[in-house]
């Protein structure tokens, strides 16, 4: 029997409509507040600015004295913030505010917005300002950019590498503190999907949840289930046995746990349809293919956020 074609996968965020041309922000207008796309930054404003000062501060950007010392305050500079290879961008805005900050003169030219796809030597900032603001301002904000561009870079790795199935690739909780907001916005901005939140957003049971139940899934989803109401239940399964039990106690979610991607197909076949199907754990690059031909809805990969390996950016000045 011919298996029906799979959907294609929904459109990442870098193919969300912009505007015509780069974007500029002068000393007298207001940036338009989280970029040129359809992705609403996580942070209120006041929240950002606060964010990034206490950067510039814990890096003593406000009193510089290797620039302060080499550097005339009148002096004037250009420098463009340019990929050193491909991937996907994230922390314009933060990037922004610091500068911003350190010089609220500084005209800034916007070359790229959060979850553009650009190439090794393309701009993302085109800035003029005074020499020591740039100076002062230029770590902190590479350090914003490196970090989200390099979640978002990832995380459009995995979504490339699933194309043509309908798997949607999710993010974990595995994220830093403090940083969740961010981290998971970054994963947005390279085309990937959100898990829950936190601990209160939704209910996940996992094996030492069940070990405390002595292990019957019915009793479990249907305590999670008086406590959560209208939220989904999704609990954890490493046997089809288990996933079976979770399909008859009415479970929303699945989570197929290190199990081999035929025995996926399997659980997805017995489930057919009546829950979502995710799968987690042994998930990289070399896998992730054959564990979305299983048929699994969602495959989430606690790496995008855990051990991405930082964008290599770079703040050149012009001669």
């Amino acid at each position: 029997m011919n298996k029906p074609p799979r959907p294609p996968s929904p459109p990442s965020t870098h193919n969300l409509p912009r505007r015509s041309g780069p974007r500029r922000v002068t000393p007298l207008s207001v940036p338009v507040f989280g970029g040129d796309t359809l992705l609403p930054l996580p942070l209120e404003e006041t929240a950002l600015q606060a964010l990034v000062r206490d950067g510039l501060e814990e890096d003593g950007a406000f009193n510089d004295v290797t620039t302060l010392a080499t550097v005339v305050s009148s002096r004037r500079a250009r420098a463009s913030l340019v990929a050193r290879q491909p991937g996907i961008v994230c922390g314009v805005q933060l990037a922004l505010e610091a500068f911003r900050l350190l010089d609220p003169k500084v005209s800034i030219r916007v070359d790229h917005e959060d979850g553009d796809r650009v190439q090794k030597g393309d701009s993302i900032l085109y800035l003029s300002g005074h020499a020591r603001g740039l100076l002062s301002a230029e770590r902190v904000a590479l350090n914003f950019m490196q970090k989200l561009s390099g979640i978002a870079t990832l995380t459009g790795r995995y979504v490339d590498v699933v194309r043509g199935t309908k798997a949607r690739i999710l993010d974990t909780r595995k994220t830093t503190p403090g940083w969740r907001k961010l981290e998971k916005y970054a994963v947005r901005a390279g085309g990937g999907m959100n898990h829950r939140m936190d601990l209160s957003s939704a209910v996940l049971i996992k094996d030492n949840h069940l070990a405390a139940v002595d292990g019957d899934v019915a009793v479990a989803i249907k305590r999670a289930r008086a406590l959560a109401g209208p939220a989904k239940v999704e609990i954890e399964c490493d046997r089809i046995e288990q996933v079976s039990a979770a399909i008859e106690a009415g479970a929303d979610i699945i989570l197929l746990d290190n199990m081999p991607p035929a025995l996926m197909g399997e659980c997805v076949a017995l489930v057919n349809g009546r829950a979502k199907v995710e799968a987690s754990g042994g998930v990289n690059l070399d896998t992730v293919r054959a564990i979305a031909e299983s048929g699994v809805d969602w495959i989430s990969v606690g790496a995008l956020t855990h051990s991405p390996p930082a964008m290599n950016l770079a703040l050149d000045f012009e001669p």
